[in-house]
């Protein structure tokens, strides 16, 4: 944690609203007591760049409608290895454009957040041919799932991933798929982060921003 004042940014629902109806708006001030977890009253969550904050909203609020608004954090800080953020005050000053990203952009984000921590070759091949957009069909995405299995430190961020990929590959005949595949993406992205964390290791620090900008610029 440390004491710091920046320019952040925060999602609401249509309403203008998070948990508990909790109002937000142009100069509105929200204010925590910086003790607990951090999804706990202590903390006021942000997000540090705009593309997280919609890319990650499927595993967060998962808001249907949301809006996105340009914030300021001060007092105490705290993190969860980056994909959430929490401040003692927040003040929202205007509402910004959300940025529109497609479903192919959030299989692509986390396919990149799975390959910073995979050691998994059969993965990483499958990997490299979906982003050059050599193999993107559902029988090779599934069979990069069978290849992660054996290996349970990382099975579930490369499942997560591949089948994301699936899902998105059968979207346009099933548009129920549409949903999952979003949620799944950003499941990939958390896990990525989170899957080989426990006693005695460090958080993985994935550089999230980097990875958001290179799946939706094509960096």
């Amino acid at each position: 944690m440390s004491n710091n004042k920046k320019i952040v940014y925060k999602l609401t629902n249509e309403n203008g609203e998070t948990r508990g109806n909790t109002k937000w708006g142009p100069g509105v001030t929200h204010s925590g007591t910086g003790e607990g977890e951090l999804c706990g009253p202590g903390w006021i969550h942000y997000y540090d760049d705009p593309l997280l904050a919609v890319l990650l909203n499927p595993i967060h609020a998962e808001f249907s409608f949301p809006r996105l608004w340009e914030a300021e954090a001060s007092g105490e800080i705290k993190t969860d290895s980056g994909l959430k953020f929490g401040c003692v005050s927040l003040t929202t000053v205007r509402e910004i454009p959300l940025p529109v990203v497609t479903i192919e952009q959030r299989v692509k984000f986390a396919i990149l957040c799975a390959l910073e921590g995979s050691n998994n070759n059969g993965f990483k091949q499958w990997a490299e041919k979906w982003l050059s957009g050599e193999d993107r069909t559902c029988e090779s995405a599934m069979a990069a799932e069978e290849k992660a299995a054996a290996d349970a430190a990382e099975a579930y961020s490369v499942h997560s991933a591949a089948a994301a990929a699936r899902s998105a590959a059968r979207s346009a005949a099933r548009s129920e798929w549409l949903a999952w595949s979003v949620k799944s993406s950003a499941e990939s992205a958390a896990w990525s982060v989170q899957s080989l964390e426990g006693p005695g290791k460090a958080p993985r620090n994935l550089p999230l921003k980097e990875l958001a900008k290179k799946a939706v610029n094509n960096d």
